[in-house]
C-alpha cells in the first residue's frame, strides 16, 4: 500500500481497487474560502479548464473540481434518482486532480455536498465557464445556471459563468470558437471581494459575457425571449416512427432595455442576480379572496350521498 500526497487530496492506492480519499489538505490559508467549481459541458470542457486555472491563482482559496464526465447542457435542474452515480478521478495539466460523474450538474452540487471529499464543505459553489450564453429565459433550461440554484438551494452563494462564441450569437446554440480569458479572469476577481459584494441571501449571480472584448458591465435583469419553433419532419421513417426537429432560432425584444439579452448585444458582460422563490406574492391574496374552500362541499356532498 502506497500512501501519496498530490493536489488538495492525500490518497491511499491499492492493488484491489481505485483511490481512497482519506482527508483533504487545504493547498492555501485553512481560513480561506473553499469554491466548488462545476459546469454541464463536461470536466474537459475548455470553459470549466480555463476558469479552474483563474480560480486556483486567487490567495487563500481552496478548489475543488466536480463535474459531469461528458456534456450534459439543457439538462436544467435533472438530478439522478435511480441507480447510483459513478464516480472517478481525473488528474489536470498541472497535476491537481478533480471528480467526473455520470450524473447531471445537480449531483454535482449534491456530491460535494454530502462529503464526496472528505474534509471538503463548499462554501461557494461556481458553475461554468459554459460554452455559449444563458440568457433570458434559457436560464430555466440550462445546467450552468441549474447548479448554480442548487448552491442557494442548499444555502450556499452561487455563480454561474456563461460566454457566447466568437460569432457573437444571442440564442441558446453556441457557435464555434472561445477565448475565456476575460471571463475566468473576470470571475476569480469577483470571487476573490465576495464578501463585499452586496449579494443577499438566497440569490445567485448569473454572469454572461460577450465573445468580443466587453464594453464593461452591466447589471440586469432576465430579458424575454421569443422562440420561433416549428415541427419540422426531418425522416419520415416507417410510417409508425418518424424524427421530428423541434427547436428553431431564438431572439429577443431589441427595444427592451435593462436586460441580460440587451447588454450582451450592446458588448457588455451582464451580471443578473437570481433567486429561487418562486411563490406569486400578489397571486397568494388573490387566491385566498377567491375562496376555493367553498370547492370542497360538492365533492363531500358527492361521498356521503355515494
Amino acid at each position: 500500500m502506497e500512501f501519496t500526497t498530490r493536489a488538495t487530496v492525500l490518497r491511499c492506492r491499492t492493488a484491489r481497487g481505485p483511490v481512497v480519499i482519506r482527508r483533504a489538505c487545504a493547498p492555501h490559508s485553512m481560513q480561506g474560502m473553499r469554491v466548488l467549481l462545476t459546469n454541464d459541458d463536461g470536466i474537459e470542457a475548455a470553459g470549466l479548464q480555463a476558469l479552474r486555472r483563474s480560480l486556483v491563482r486567487v490567495p487563500s482559496l481552496e478548489l475543488a473540481v466536480i463535474a459531469p464526465d461528458g456534456n450534459r447542457s439543457a439538462m436544467a435542474r435533472s438530478i439522478t434518482t435511480r441507480r447510483p452515480l459513478w464516480v472517478r478521478e481525473v488528474e489536470f495539466e498541472d497535476g491537481t486532480v478533480g471528480y467526473a460523474t455520470d450524473g447531471t450538474p445537480v449531483d454535482c452540487v449534491r456530491l460535494a455536498n454530502l462529503g464526496l471529499i472528505e474534509g471538503f464543505t463548499a462554501e461557494l459553489v461556481v458553475a461554468g465557464i459554459n460554452h455559449g450564453s444563458n440568457l433570458g429565459d434559457d436560464i430555466t433550461y440550462s445546467g450552468t445556471v441549474a447548479a448554480a440554484l442548487e448552491a442557494i438551494v442548499l444555502g450556499l452563494p452561487g455563480i454561474a459563468v456563461s460566454q457566447q462564441s466568437s460569432s457573437l450569437e444571442l440564442d441558446f446554440r453556441a457557435g464555434s470558437g472561445f477565448d475565456f480569458t476575460v471571463a475566468a479572469d473576470f470571475t476569480a476577481r469577483l470571487v476573490a471581494e465576495l464578501e463585499t459584494v452586496p449579494l443577499p441571501s438566497g440569490t445567485l449571480l448569473n454572469i454572461n459575457v460577450p465573445g468580443a472584448a466587453p464594453q464593461g458591465v452591466a447589471v440586469a435583469g432576465l430579458g424575454k425571449r421569443i422562440y420561433r419553433d416549428e415541427l419540422a419532419l426531418i425522416d419520415e421513417g416507417d410510417g409508425r416512427r418518424r424524427q421530428y426537429r423541434i427547436y428553431g432560432d431564438a431572439s429577443f425584444e431589441r427595444d427592451e432595455q435593462g436586460t441580460d439579452l440587451a447588454a450582451v448585444a450592446a458588448g457588455q458582460i451582464a451580471v443578473t442576480p437570481i433567486h429561487f422563490d418562486l411563490t406569486d406574492r400578489d397571486g397568494l391574496d388573490a387566491l385566498e379572496r377567491h375562496d376555493l374552500a367553498r370547492l370542497i362541499a360538492p365533492a363531500a356532498e358527492e361521498v356521503s350521498e355515494s
